[in-house]
């Protein structure tokens, strides 16, 4: 397969001309015309998303972050949070185009785009970048998966984009319609892909990458068939740091994933993930070039990604503010054949188990089993969110 782009395969050095070059005027979008070299992006302090929040609360509805009144960009998005994100049309603004074609993707093939297309940006960003391979989209979003596998027939649908476990989902309804399809190519994201799926659609004739991105960054990172870890994506800066600081680590130490888009539409400089990786030695087998991280390795905070919804720390908080009977809550992040299970144990006096489970829908967006144990019982090692899925 020929690669997206001659950037691909640049040598080192021109690629640091190059980031250097669109650096300074991402920089310039955003204010800081003391940032001119990779060098003094390294001094600059990390942005959290705590930060972004905090600032679009005072000055809606970016926080003085985007390069561009909000009446100038072709969409608004909100995540949790909420947080709010601009989004263009303009060709492969979120960078996913690199991704679909690693994955085999192109001119020719139908995309069932399962990515949600309400509020969050994750559906129009493979939109735009199935638009930027030439591939048809068909605009599924989530859920009523009898009507997904039966269009996936009646269109002679052959690629699938959405969250891992879902095209199993679709998978198992259609054998169960007795339905035929087509689907030979899954470009995935927004979740764990666990090996032993990877290796269950395979044993079905379909090739599945995973990539790594977030609503407020676009694309960072993608597997490529040689499923090396992940090449950091042509359009992205990405440095691992020591986890509450800005400080680079050594190549291979886990760290937090630091990462500055070269877009100066919306230039965020130095904006922390809060999740864990680590940068893999050597270039990647298939001939791309540049730098490879290992892949998500978990969460610098307790933050977990169960069931595609992160669930965070300060959620478990409001959880047990909820009830005076429950003293501590932790949740567990398990699996269960090809799906993510969740478990709320409460330390609680005086209440039951459905109760909890009315705020825990409420509280994080998600059900799950809730357990009931005395107080005292829960372990006393800080945390409220375990996750307790393996990954390798």
């Amino acid at each position: 397969m020929t690669h997206f782009d001659d950037l691909e395969t640049q040598s080192p050095d021109a690629r640091d001309a190059r980031q250097t070059a669109l650096l300074a005027d991402v920089a310039r979008a955003a204010g800081r015309d003391d940032v001119r070299t990779l060098d003094d992006l390294a001094s600059l302090p990390v942005l959290r998303k705590s930060e972004l929040s905090s600032a679009q609360k005072s000055k809606a509805p970016f926080g003085g972050f985007a390069a561009h009144e909000a009446s100038a960009y072709a969409h608004i998005f909100q995540s949790p949070g909420p947080i709010y994100e601009p989004g263009n049309r303009t060709p492969d603004w979120w960078r996913f185009g690199r991704f679909l074609h690693a994955c085999g993707i192109g001119r020719g093939d139908i995309v069932q785009n399962c990515f949600s297309y309400h509020l969050t940006p994750a559906g129009m960003m493979f939109e735009n970048g199935a638009a930027a391979v030439g591939a048809t989209v068909v605009p599924a979003g989530t859920g009523q998966t009898e009507l997904q596998a039966q269009a996936a027939q009646d269109i002679g649908v052959t690629a699938y984009a959405g969250t891992p476990d879902y095209l199993n989902t679709i998978l198992e309804k259609a054998d169960e319609l007795g339905l035929t399809l087509k689907i030979t190519k899954a470009a995935v994201s927004g979740g764990a892909l666990f090996p032993s799926l990877r290796q269950a659609y395979a044993d079905r004739g379909v090739t599945c990458l995973q990539c790594y991105g977030t609503a407020d960054l676009g694309h960072v990172a993608y597997e490529s068939l040689a499923q090396e870890g992940m090449i950091v994506d042509e359009g992205a800066i990405v440095e691992i740091v020591r986890p509450g600081t800005g400080d680079r680590v050594p190549d291979g130490e886990v760290g937090e994933v630091v990462v500055t888009p070269l877009n100066p539409d919306y230039p965020l400089l130095r904006f922390a993930t809060g999740d864990l990786s680590a940068v893999l030695p050597g270039q990647s087998p298939c001939g791309r070039t540049n730098m490879r991280i290992k892949g998500w390795m978990g969460r610098a905070d307790q933050t977990t990604k169960i069931k595609g919804m992160f669930v965070r720390p300060e959620q478990v908080a409001t959880l047990v503010a909820r009830h005076d009977e429950i003293s501590r809550a932790r949740v567990i992040a398990g699996r269960q054949g090809e799906a993510d299970t969740m478990v709320v144990r409460v330390e609680a006096d005086g209440i039951g188990p459905e109760a909890v489970a009315a705020s825990v829908r409420d509280v994080l967006k998600l059900g799950g089993r809730v357990e009931i144990v005395s107080p005292g019982s829960l372990p006393n090692d800080g945390l409220v969110i375990e996750d307790t899925r393996k990954y390798d």
